[in-house]
């Protein structure tokens, strides 16, 4: 941020306090009266207001300070704060200064409210912490700042001084999963995958093979044959897992990281987390955000990735796309790949593109993000007994979708923090083993 230089005269320069003028005033006119009243009392009570001008006087300023602000950091986590910090130069003129700081939504400071006051021969430049609480892009450090020259004869502003964009990352529960991908296909992981090869879960027992390494021999089961047998093992491959966010509207209330959170904080919360995890097991992950700002992050693994996806959720934009999100092959679906949903299931799209990806034999896993007692928003001159009556056919709507997904063979689970989805992998991965009857 670029230093504040005001111009000389201008709105920012040092211009005489109301205090000031009133002392003038009054002490001139005390010592006036006093002469011609000829009551040498009045000069004794006018004696305080000359003194008070007559020290402002004296220490009138002579340079424009120089104001810069700048904050610790500019990407934050939910619910972890930074420092604005202020830095003047030239303000030797100066003693008192006031910093006022605006406070954009879901934003705490300390102290409270952002305004504070400080003796700059007393401890320096007060500092100002803020601590955004909920996810997004957030304008910090607007402030106004005003100074004070000693016995406030002289004030310098208030200056006004921009902000800085923070990018707010959502906050990761923590989560950890120990479940196995239903569909592994890659080259290297921690998922069990159904053809043999070199890893460390036993797959059984053959007799050997030309080929065979001597490690594998198994002693006990070929001195009770008479002949050669070798262990097998499945292979540990990683997998692909596809994160849909449902960013179309955002039901509940949102009261940031420590309060009552929305469905779209769910949504990005939980997908924070599930990215996580998944990238620090080695998994290849992506992200398609279903909404009106297309945020959308290709397969990839590493922490240099899921700073990325981190970055996208981040960004989030709420409302509907130009063109609706029904098309499977708009997703990027491979093969293997895991699609997690997380929505709260009021959109059409969203239900559509879980359906038709369970019926390809796609594993498919829907997060209900709904909040447990959503309130939808109502405009004032609406009639709210036909609201809540169209609220509630809403959500019979919603359950039908749901009993119908349910019957396809896609589960729907709703998130409640760590561990919400490790019983639905593990059934996914066992159903994936079964044999499976295609039609021709």
């Amino acid at each position: 941020m670029s230093p504040v230089r005001p111009a000389p005269g201008g709105p920012a320069a040092w211009r005489p306090t109301t205090a000031l003028g009133r002392a003038l005033v009054v002490g001139a006119l005390g010592v006036v009266g006093a002469l011609l009243a000829g009551e040498p009392a009045v000069v004794v009570l006018a004696a305080p207001f000359v003194t008070l001008a007559a020290l402002g006087v004296v220490h009138r300023p002579t340079h424009d300070p120089v104001l810069d602000s700048r904050l610790d950091h500019l990407t934050l986590r939910e619910g972890v704060g930074t420092t604005s910090r202020l830095s003047l130069s030239d303000a030797e003129d100066a003693e008192y200064l006031v910093r006022v700081t605006g406070q954009p939504p879901y934003v705490v400071m300390r102290p409270s409210g952002g305004r504070v006051g400080r003796l700059l021969v007393d401890g320096g430049v007060p500092e100002v912490e803020i601590s955004p609480r909920r996810w997004g892009r957030r304008m910090l450090g607007e402030e106004k700042v005003a100074l004070y020259t000693p016995w406030a004869g002289y004030r310098f502003g208030p200056v006004g001084i921009g902000g800085q964009w923070t990018r707010v990352l959502p906050t990761t529960a923590p989560y950890d999963s120990r479940a196995e991908a239903p569909q592994p296909l890659g080259l290297v992981g921690a998922h069990r995958s159904r053809r043999t090869g070199n890893g460390t879960e036993l797959a059984g027992i053959r007799p050997f093979q030309p080929g065979d390494r001597l490690r594998r021999v198994n002693w006990r089961v070929s001195l009770r044959t008479g002949d050669l047998h070798v262990v097998t093992t499945r292979a540990e491959e990683d997998t692909g897992v596809l994160l849909v966010l449902d960013a179309l509207a955002d039901h509940g209330a949102s009261d940031g990281v420590d309060g009552a959170a929305s469905s779209l904080d769910l949504g990005v919360r939980a997908a924070a987390a599930i990215a996580e995890h998944h990238v620090r097991r080695g998994d290849r992950v992506a992200l398609r955000v279903v909404g009106r700002g297309h945020e959308q992050v290709g397969y990839g693994a590493g922490p240099r990735h899921l700073r990325r996806i981190q970055d996208r959720l981040a960004t989030v934009r709420i409302g509907a796309a130009a063109e609706p999100d029904s098309g499977v092959l708009q997703l990027g679906v491979t093969g293997g790949a895991v699609v997690v949903v997380l929505s709260p299931m009021l959109a059409e799209p969203v239900a559509t593109v879980a359906a038709t990806l369970t019926r390809r034999g796609v594993a498919v896993l829907v997060v209900d993000t709904l909040p447990p007692d959503p309130r939808p928003d109502v405009p004032e001159d609406a009639d709210a007994t036909l609201a809540a009556l169209a609220w509630r056919m809403r959500m019979v709507e919603r359950s039908v979708v749901l009993d119908r997904l349910a019957a396809l063979g896609c589960p729907v689970v709703a998130w409640r923090g760590p561990g919400t989805i490790d019983d639905v992998l593990r059934r996914l991965a066992r159903r994936a083993r079964l044999p499976r009857v295609v039609g021709r």
